[in-house]
């Protein structure tokens, strides 16, 4: 394998205590009671919607989505400020440029904040393309943004491999061909993870070591 494509939240950004946070702000009003890591990652699926009516119990009323949606990424994007990369990433990122392979970065983050967030960090130009939402709705699957990405990319699938946190990102390695590894360092369960078939590991450099 010669590409990585990276996922962003929860992979190569460790941002899981502001997802909490920001979830817990926007059912405040819901009379439910906080959740921690481990109870968001129980309830945690995509479309992340699906996850939302589970936690209140019901199913969402026309327009509630939208406004959660909104909600949570206002929260959200206070949180985040405190939050770093995962350890040991930019070691990473740069050991495998070093080696002369490519990588580039897939995200259901808004594009237009993921840019200028890479470049905060420094990392952005260890990537040979950069991908987020541009005007799709969020929430939904990342299969078919990985196809789009795969396209852009112009590589073998059997050359590439997808680093990721979610059940999401083994789906979407699987749509296109590629293969993946994920991380428990996100939202989903390891038991969850290990559902797909694809190798599971606890940090990024034991995902480096199995490539």
């Amino acid at each position: 394998m010669t590409h990585i494509v990276w996922d962003w939240n929860g992979t190569l950004f460790h941002d899981s205590d502001a997802v909490v946070s920001a979830t817990n702000e926007i059912f405040r009003t819901y009379g439910v009671a906080p959740i921690d890591l481990d109870g968001f990652r129980g309830v945690y699926c995509r479309p992340i919607w699906v996850a939302y009516e589970r936690i209140i119990g019901r199913a969402l009323e026309e327009g509630e989505w939208e406004r959660l949606d909104e909600g949570f990424h206002l929260h959200y994007h206070q949180f985040m400020e405190a939050c770093l990369l995962a350890e040991g990433a930019p070691a990473i990122l740069a050991a495998w440029g070093e080696a002369g392979r490519s990588q580039s970065l897939l995200s259901m983050w808004q594009h237009e904040r993921l840019v200028p967030k890479i470049a905060e960090f420094g990392i952005d130009h260890h990537f040979t393309r950069v991908d987020g939402l541009r005007l799709t709705s969020p929430g939904g699957h990342k299969a078919e943004h990985m196809a789009e990405h795969m396209k852009a990319l112009d590589l073998d699938p059997a050359d590439i491999v997808m680093i990721g946190d979610s059940v999401d990102d083994g789906i979407a390695a699987r749509h296109v061909g590629a293969r993946a590894i994920l991380y428990t360092g996100g939202m989903t369960s390891r038991a969850e993870l290990a559902s797909l078939g694809f190798p599971v590991v606890d940090s990024l450099s034991d995902a480096m070591d199995l490539i």
